[in-house]
């Protein structure tokens, strides 16, 4: 399973950092120099989580996705119930 957000897509995205040296012009120096440059990633902030999903043809099932906790805290993420015995007998029939 790659890391990547089964809801909203997120995955590791790369970037640069770079490091500097000497003083802004606007605090009275020659300016900035790149002294460094190296390639850094940035990763969202992902949970292993037991969630309800729909399947393609209409049932739905207690699968263990990936998500990002900006999915959780939105509440695309549909958790499915501690304990069996908390279902209805509606509930028991279609699961």
């Amino acid at each position: 399973m790659p890391y990547e957000c089964f809801y909203t897509g997120k995955k590791t995205t790369f970037g640069k950092q770079r490091t500097y040296r000497g003083q802004r012009i606007s605090k009275g120096g020659f300016g900035l120099k790149t002294t460094g440059i190296t390639r850094r990633t940035f990763k969202p902030n992902i949970q292993n989580v037991n969630a309800v999903v729909e399947n393609p043809d209409g049932s739905t099932q207690v699968k263990r996705i990936k998500a990002s906790a900006k999915a959780i805290r939105m509440g695309l993420v549909v958790k499915p119930l501690k304990r069996k015995y908390g279902y209805t007998r509606e509930q028991n029939q279609k699961g």
